[in-house]
């Protein structure tokens, strides 16, 4: 895939009953509301068949603004939250080279993948980390490596990364995320057990500037590998 270009369209065709230019227009509408702005986010995400990650049961749900499940007990995060965490991953302004920690459906992954040159992409649950690379790979989707791991120790043999997205909340900061990032590098993580927030977490040198950015509620971040 050359990085720019957008490698679902043939997908968006298959699905035209949920992929019209209406439907997807007022999903864009919506995350424009809720306060995203980046142009070319807005893009991907109007542009992302975002039914092809759900079980055909639920696909008729894929363009409300709600988060659906899964299996797994996981999730696949609402649109705003997808189009939110990777708005801010860009602000940081470098994003050549990003880790993503916890794969999931492979929505999100798919998102970023239009986004930045290089992504690396790791998830615990082996069975959900496959079906994401045969759903990217038959979208033509070439820029992603994939990883069955622990996100809690991250890829050092990759380090740094510019970018980190977390998409599962541990209850405090992983430090071992946190020194894989380059310097300048971001990363962007909900924390907390209960009550949650997404944080921007941004390195210089050996300080970890973090802002809280809102509430969040997602899928508790586990250690092992399933």
């Amino acid at each position: 895939m050359r990085f720019g270009q957008s490698p679902v369209d043939r997908h968006q065709r298959a699905g035209i009953g949920m992929t019209s230019a209406r439907t997807r227009q007022r999903l864009v509408s919506q995350l424009q509301e809720n306060g995203v702005s980046h142009p070319r986010v807005l893009e991907v995400m109007a542009n992302t068949p975002r039914h092809l990650f759900l079980d055909q049961a639920l696909s008729h749900r894929a363009y409300e603004d709600t988060a659906l499940p899964i299996g797994h007990n996981q999730t696949l995060s609402r649109p705003y939250t997808v189009a939110r965490m990777s708005e801010l991953l860009l602000s940081s302004g470098k994003a050549e080279k990003v880790l993503e920690v916890g794969t999931g459906s492979g929505y999100q992954t798919s998102v970023l993948a239009q986004l930045v040159p290089r992504l690396f992409t790791m998830e615990r649950i082996e069975p959900l980390l496959n079906r994401a690379r045969t759903r990217l790979q038959g979208m033509g989707i070439t820029n992603v490596v994939y990883r069955h791991g622990d996100g809690y120790a991250g890829w050092p043999d990759r380090e740094p990364f510019d970018g980190i997205m977390v998409t599962a909340a541990p209850a405090e900061v992983p430090k071992a995320l946190q020194w894989q990032l380059a310097e300048g590098g971001c990363m962007v993580i909900p924390v907390g057990t209960g009550e949650q927030h997404l944080l921007k977490i941004t390195r210089s040198g050996n300080y970890f500037a973090k802002q809280k950015v809102e509430a969040a509620n997602f899928v508790p971040l586990l250690n092992g590998l399933s």
